[in-house]
């Protein structure tokens, strides 16, 4: 039995629908208020609890070999960032401490690419680099930092086989919410983008690919490694000419360089600050557009097995799945 905390997310589903084709049993834990259109029609074992329930956790986990972790809060624009510590790190914690009473063969956290240090500006990274540019980063980088030092940490004392996985921007199908870059997608694909994007780049990767390599991960992984999942290095404005091609669409016309996306970034913050009300365009959603350098994957191509396709690929899946969605609404 695999358990899936958070399977109803972006990537959990995926994860869930990779290994239930794998022919493997799957248990989701999720919350009561949780959204589970994107497991409907799915035979899979739901367990409904909170995080800081322990008692909900240790039964998820109950006769579980794997336990892969995806449950992350994303929102790197609020003003208060106490959720994402709670979150990341707090529940984590919590998930982590009932499982040290497990006798589990491996715990696949969901980590991120934010969590890689940066080179010198030609320099292209890999696992090794530590992170290293703690005072700059906005407090949702420091929060998955701190998530993913602490799961080693219980790997590094022999309590939990955790391996992590640095997942780069996720593109595909099913991206209900939709994720903050899978909104360009989404607008681009239904024609409501009034501008496109250059200059801001940042490594990316299919979202059923990210979910291949966690499940090799639990297969192939190294305890106490972290691997990076990207496939690609991309402007934002590949982005949405990918997405808008793929539904036969012109892109935008007018274009957004980076400093215009910096003056936009701070009018969201001060208007954030001012209404206490947060804004997903601020200066650190902003920031987090571009901030990170180009990284290699080779280390979970040579340890997993894992060979994602092309990830325009998957932007086109993900433009096709908006197109298709406001097609059945009309009708």
């Amino acid at each position: 039995m695999h358990l899936v905390i958070g399977g109803n997310g972006f990537l959990g589903s995926h994860l869930v629908r990779r290994l239930l084709d794998d022919g493997q049993q799957v248990r989701v834990l999720t919350r009561a208020s949780s959204d589970l259109r994107t497991l409907g029609g799915l035979d899979v074992e739901h367990v409904t609890g909170d995080l800081f329930d322990a008692a909900a956790v240790d039964a998820a986990m109950d006769g579980c070999a794997t336990v892969y972790h995806c449950a992350v809060d994303t929102r790197a624009w609020l003003t208060d960032p106490a959720p994402l510590y709670r979150t990341n790190v707090e529940a984590l914690r919590s998930v982590l401490d009932v499982a040290a009473r497990r006798d589990l063969n491996r715990f696949v956290f969901t980590s991120t690419l934010a969590t890689i240090g940066r080179g010198d500006r030609r320099s292209v990274v890999d696992e090794t680099q530590a992170f290293n540019w703690p005072d700059s980063a906005p407090h949702y980088v420091r929060a998955r930092v701190a998530g993913e030092t602490l799961a080693l940490s219980y790997a590094a004392d022999g309590r939990v086989p955790v391996t992590a996985m640095c997942v780069a921007n996720t593109y595909g199908s099913g991206d209900w919410a939709p994720t903050p870059h899978g909104a360009f997608v989404a607008a681009a694909a239904l024609g409501k983008l009034p501008f496109t994007v250059r200059g801001m780049r940042t490594e990316s990767v299919g979202i059923d690919d990210a979910a291949a390599a966690l499940a090799l991960a639990a297969a192939h992984g190294r305890v106490g490694e972290r691997y990076i999942v990207a496939e690609r290095y991309l402007d934002l404005g590949e982005v949405v000419a990918a997405a808008a091609s793929a539904v036969d669409r012109d892109p935008p016309r007018l274009v957004l360089h980076k400093p215009t996306l910096y003056l936009a970034g701070a009018a969201g913050s001060a208007f954030a600050a001012l209404t206490g009300r947060p804004q997903k365009l601020s200066l650190d959603s902003v920031r987090l557009m571009h901030a990170f350098p180009p990284m290699r994957h080779a280390k979970a191509e040579r340890e997993l097995g894992w060979q994602p396709r092309p990830v325009l690929d998957a932007i086109a899946d993900g433009a096709r799945f908006w197109r298709d969605l406001a097609a059945s609404r009309r009708r």
